[in-house]
């Protein structure tokens, strides 16, 4: 059984391979992201665009359980030579890549040969999610900032060298790499990202892009867009990019917080209401299901021992389960915007790393949201200042060991994701908590930054 819409997609690929060939692009980069966060990766010359269409591309679901230095686990569900899948591009996000001449990319849906969905397709997860939001009214708006660090030569080597030596935040830091920082600039509008802001971060080399929002499954395709964009500029500047959760052990990592906003159909559901700082009660209510499963839902959005070196108390990393009123040490940032932007409002999650599946992440999130809206939760008392000061607030799961036991017992998480994904991402996660047994942190940070 074929795809129902594969002559309407075929003709569409026609059309679209036939531009493609006018801009003398030559083959497009089909992505998928995988459960332990590297982004894979199959092309096909531009010529053979309305054949992957039609009848997707080959792969093996032995990805799914793969760990980030490519050995591999089994689950219940997934592992072994056996199986094939069939890789479907998006057309509506096919993007001519601007800082790869002669590239084009788009994101894939995973199908079992039958025709059916593939049980372990995280992008379809996401997909799910946001359906169950629109069902109930709802409409998610999300975005991720970036973070990276730019080092000179090979991330294997011992020492790092930094092209920059600018203070955190500083303009020096912009001056220093100007026309680096440009190309990406250039090279995102080419694209047509829409970028709010760029600047240097804390720690040496380390800068940030953040994009405009945009439903969850575009948010997530945005996340690994940018990132990979961001990797072809710094290549094409002779450096290279790393988006692990920490560079060096000891040092300021790489978040990826995650933005989002709810909506129905009278506007923001962030502002306008009688709950904490003008919130609705259904906003109030999606917050306080996202806060409550934050301890499980740590075990995606930071996925590898590396990312629990990041998330260190007194750093703005939001150790804490706590949430509080633009409060960069909650974990859960409230943001009311300026009165006359009914745009502004929204909530941050700044827990989670960049080794993160993004399409895991916004999947879950939602589901967890949406749980909170049918139990009716209302969010804890706001917490003001560093938490650690406070001394009342719970701490989120120090190890990635530590986040798994709540992942592992969360029922919500098991009826959202399915047996199939849940059960990959179980497997993964013990094998990545496995192989670091007994690492330094330092040991930790050089194996983890040369694959993300």
């Amino acid at each position: 059984m074929e795809r129902p819409d594969r002559e309407r997609a075929e003709s569409a690929a026609r059309q679209e391979a036939a531009r493609l060939t006018a801009m003398d692009v030559h083959g497009v980069a089909l992505t998928w992201v995988d459960v332990a966060g590297l982004t894979r990766v199959k092309a096909v010359p531009t010529a053979r665009l309305p054949h992957a269409v039609r009848r997707g591309v080959g792969m093996s679901p032995c990805f799914d359980v793969y760990l980030t230095d490519d050995s591999s686990v089994t689950s219940p569900h997934i592992g072994g030579p056996d199986g094939d899948l069939r890789l479907f591009p998006d057309l509506d996000r096919l993007t001519v890549l601007a800082a790869q001449p002669g590239w084009a990319w788009a994101p894939v849906d995973r199908y079992e040969q039958s025709g059916e969905p593939y049980g372990a397709c995280q992008r379809q997860f996401a997909r799910r999610m946001t359906e169950r939001a629109a069902a109930r009214g709802l409409r998610l708006r999300m975005g991720f900032e970036t973070e990276w660090v730019v080092t000179r030569g090979d991330l294997t080597e011992t020492e790092i060298r930094y092209p920059c030596a600018g203070p955190a935040y500083g303009m020096t830091r912009l001056v220093e790499l100007s026309d680096y920082l440009r190309d990406v600039l250039e090279a995102l509008a080419a694209q047509d990202v829409e970028v709010l802001q760029i600047h240097p971060e804390y720690s040496p080399g380390q800068f940030e892009v953040s994009v405009a929002p945009a439903d969850p499954v575009g948010a997530a395709d945005l996340a690994v867009l940018v990132r990979e964009t961001i990797r072809a500029v710094s290549a094409r500047h002779g450096l290279t990019a790393s988006f692990a959760p920490v560079v060096e052990a000891g040092s300021v990592g790489n978040g990826a917080h995650l933005h989002l906003s709810l909506w129905d159909e009278d506007g923001n559901l962030c502002r306008g209401g009688d709950g904490p700082y003008g919130m609705t009660e259904v906003c109030e209510a999606f917050l306080a299901g996202v806060l409550r499963e934050l301890p499980a839902l740590l075990a995606l959005g930071a996925p590898t021992p590396a990312g629990y070196l990041r998330l260190a108390p007194s750093q703005w990393a939001g150790a804490f389960q706590c949430w509080g009123l633009e409060n960069r040490e909650a974990a859960l940032r409230f943001i009311t915007g300026a009165p006359d932007d009914t745009g502004g409002a929204n909530a941050e999650v700044k827990c989670f790393d960049a080794a993160a599946n993004p399409y895991l992440v916004v999947g879950a999130v939602t589901a967890a949201g949406l749980a909170g809206i049918e139990a009716g939760l209302t969010l804890p008392p706001p917490v003001a200042g560093d938490p650690v000061a406070d001394g009342r607030e719970t701490r989120l799961p120090a190890s990635l060991p530590e986040a798994l036991e709540h992942f592992t017992r969360s029922a919500l998480l098991r009826t959202a994701l399915g047996d199939p994904l849940f059960e990959a991402v179980v497997a993964v996660r013990r094998g990545e908590a496995a192989r670091f047994d007994g690492a330094t942190p330092q040991d930790i940070a050089d194996a983890t930054r040369r694959r993300f």
